[in-house]
Order: C-alpha cells, then structure tokens, then sequence
C-alpha cells in the first residue's frame, strides 16, 4: 500500500486591518500656535514694540526734515488767515507736533505688522481670514477719514469761524492753535471711520448680528452726536454736525455690510 504525499495546509487568509484614524489635532485649528513661557511673551512684546518706536522715530525725523512744506501744506484750508508766533519757540514745537503726527502716520504699516505678528500665532485659522480684510478696509477707512476732514470738516469749520465775527474782530491765529486744531481733527475723523470695521468683525465671529445693530440705532446716532462734540478740537456747530452725520452714515453703512455677509454666509 503506497503512502499518499502529505500536503502543506492552505495559507491563512487574515483580514487586513485599517489603521487608526488619528486623532484631530489642534494645530489644524491653531496652525501657527507656538508655545512660549510668560517671559518669552513679554519679551517678544517689548522686541516689536521698540521695532515700532523705531519706525516712527525713523519716519518723523525725515518728516522733521521737510516739516516745512508740510506746515504750508496744512495751511491751504486757512486761506487769508494770518498766523502769529506768540511765544518764544512756538514754531519750533509746531514743527515737532506736525512731524510726530506724519511719521506716526508713515509708520502705521510697520506698526501693524508688529502687532500682526505678535498676535497672529494665537488666532484660529478662521480668525485668520479676517485678519488680511480687516486690515484692508481699516486702512483704506483711515484715509477716507483723512480725506474727508481735510476736504469736508476743514474748510467748512474754518468759513464758519472765519464769518462769524468778523465784522468785529480781525482773524489773526496762533500757528499752534491752528495746527492742533487739524491735527487733531484729522486723526479723530481718520479713528472715527474704523466703525465699519469693527461692526464687521463682531458680524463675522458671530458675537452681534444685523438685526440687533439697527434694532439700535437711536443709542448709536446719540453716541455719534456725543463723540461729535468730543472728538472735534473745536465748540463750532458746522464741525460737530458734519463729524456726527458722518459717524452716524458709516454705522447703517456697517448694518448693510454686516447683513450682506449674513446673507453671504452658507447655511450650517
């Protein structure tokens, strides 16, 4: 009787496994998070701050340096109207505020991105994205304010205190008093139009909605009135109305903004 050949068994089929899905990550939601004791905060704070400082050191000493067709040029709204030095080195420090307030002006793109750059790591990536638009129409907003008081709240303020009077008082200023005067009302009027901003921000990260902004507006159009009266260096009525219009105009603008991104917006 022949022994039959003995066969290996069949291989074993084993059912591949599929790996492990890993686990969510928070660098997804946080890509440029960087973890860093209190110290190298604060330490990195006070590095971009002196880079700030510097940048608008470095901008209102070549300001300083041309500070004279600048001081001409704030002059133009004020046509007729004679300027006096009324005190030793009047002018001097004329020369400093008007240099200091151009280069802060000139430096502005460094100091945001300092400041970019130092919060920037902390945001979540859908924060990101409204980093970039945000800064945008800030700054395309602080101009607009500029122009808008240079060309509107200006001259307008300027003829009504000009006529007002002047059939009992001849118009002779203080250099000083004018330049404060536009120094300020230009940069308060550039700081007023950041309003839509700020509304759209609140929008978009979901904190208050269209609906109960304009349920509102009568608070915003009394604030606007009180930030007229303070914001404008000068008590004349013209200025006051114009800046208050304006603050009231860019708060329904920034209403509309914000329902149109929530009518933008996809359904979650």
């Amino acid at each position: 009787m022949s022994e039959r050949p003995l066969t290996p068994p069949p291989p074993l089929r084993i059912a591949a496994r599929k790996p492990p899905e890993p686990a969510p990550d928070e660098r997804e939601e946080f890509p440029a998070e960087v973890e860093m004791p209190l110290l190298d905060h604060l330490e990195e704070l006070r590095r971009r701050l002196l880079r700030s400082l510097l940048a608008v050191a470095v901008a209102a000493a070549a300001c300083l340096a041309l500070v004279r067709p600048l001081v001409r040029l704030l002059e133009v709204p004020a046509q007729g109207i004679h300027f006096l030095q009324l005190a030793p080195g009047e002018f001097l420090f004329v020369s400093f505020k008007v240099a200091a307030y151009s280069g802060l002006i000139l430096a502005l793109p460094v100091v945001i991105h300092e400041g970019l750059g130092f919060v920037m790591p902390g945001l979540s990536r859908s924060e990101r994205r409204l980093v970039a638009p945000a800064v945008a129409a800030s700054a395309l907003l602080f101009l607009t304010g500029l122009a808008f008081a240079w060309w509107a709240l200006i001259p307008a303020a300027l003829r009504f205190l000009v006529s007002y009077g002047a059939d009992v008082v001849e118009p002779l200023w203080s250099i000083e008093r004018y330049m404060d005067f536009v120094l300020l009302l230009m940069v308060a009027t550039g700081l007023a139009f950041q309003l839509p901003v700020l509304q759209w921000l609140l929008g978009m990260l979901g904190l208050v909605g269209s609906v109960t902004m304009l349920r509102s507006w009568r608070w915003v159009v009394l604030l606007a009135a009180v930030a007229g009266a303070v914001l404008t260096p000068s008590t004349d009525p013209v200025t006051m109305l114009l800046l208050t219009g304006a603050i009231a105009a860019l708060f329904f603008s920034g209403v509309g903004l914000v329902a149109l991104t929530e009518r933008l917006r996809p359904a979650s």
